[in-house]
């Protein structure tokens, strides 16, 4: 199994296919801006018909989880899920089946001018693919009024 991801303003799945509005990217902000995580699990043969799951983590320069204060304390912010892959009618055996996910956020607010990674993993282990960098743009000076 190995995971292809994309930075994105927006993503969605829909007849098994990644629908991705503004991709691409590396580099927001420095204001709080909604994103999405596109990804593509690439799930091999003998993976198929079992059930896998799969966690997806923000995380600083130095690898720590990002967290946030809410109303109920520190959190980070991490998303859960599970799939099945089997193999589709008329495919040839040993053929690996893709599994699209969108993962959509609204605004984050970042610390401009710092470097993070969305990390997935996927039944415990980090993949090939599994990890997808950008930067925040440093903030922007207001003119002093003399």
């Amino acid at each position: 199994m190995n995971v292809t991801m994309l930075l994105a303003d927006a993503a969605q799945v829909a007849d098994g296919k990644l629908y991705i509005l503004g991709g691409g990217w590396s580099v927001t902000g420095p204001d709080p801006v909604p994103s999405a995580v596109a990804l593509k699990v690439s799930v091999d043969w003998h993976e198929f018909n079992e059930q896998h799951h799969w966690e997806l983590f923000l995380e600083d320069a130095d690898g720590q989880l990002v967290h946030f204060d809410t109303p109920d304390g520190l959190q980070s912010i991490e998303v859960r899920g599970d799939f099945t892959a089997g193999a589709p009618e008329g495919v040839p055996v040993g053929t690996p089946v893709d599994v699209p996910i969108a993962v959509n956020f609204g605004p984050i607010p970042l610390v401009p001018g710092a470097r993070y990674t969305w990390r997935m993993v996927v039944d415990g282990e980090s993949l090939p693919g599994g990890t997808v960098s950008f930067t925040t743009r440093p903030a922007i000076e207001e003119p002093q009024e003399q």
